[in-house]
């Protein structure tokens, strides 16, 4: 599927993808993939949903959908560009993932963010209800380097 929005296009289509880009974006200049190899991106770009913003041919964002697409999605991995934040592509990119028609009637959308919780509101997320219901575990041989688990002593 794609839209347009004045000069820029979201995407679906993988083969659009600048995988350089993505690995370049997610492994050096976020702080949830440090490290993550190209391998690892590529196999998750592979079991997701991707959605790429493009400015002409130039891919300047992405995100993608872990689902099963019956009952619940996570939203992964969503980046825009430095060069062209402030446009709303992040708020436009939100809408066409949590609108697509493949992606209905869940039972449950989640995501993890360090600092963007406003943006996400706008699109109906909230802090979790029932947060002991939930559990999560570290995979000690994980290739990442997220500051997430830097306050967890390690073993």
């Amino acid at each position: 599927m794609k839209w347009r929005k004045d000069e820029y296009e979201i995407n679906t289509e993988k083969k659009k993808l600048d995988l350089e880009m993505i690995h370049k974006f997610l492994s050096e200049r976020s702080y949830w993939a440090a490290g993550r190899s190209r391998e690892t991106i590529l196999r998750s770009i592979r079991h997701s949903l991707c959605f790429g913003i493009y400015h002409g041919t130039r891919q300047v964002g992405f995100a993608r959908v872990i689902t099963d697409y019956a009952t619940f999605a996570w939203i992964a991995d969503v980046f825009v560009l430095e060069e062209v934040r402030g446009k709303g592509l992040s708020k436009w990119l939100m809408d066409k993932m949590i609108t697509h028609p493949k992606l209905q009637k869940f039972r449950r959308w989640v995501l993890a963010t360090k600092d963007a919780h406003e943006l996400y509101r706008r699109y109906g997320f909230t802090e979790l209800k029932k947060p002991e219901r939930w559990m999560e575990r570290r995979d000690p041989a994980t290739e990442e380097r997220p500051d997430y688990w830097k306050a967890v002593p390690e073993e």
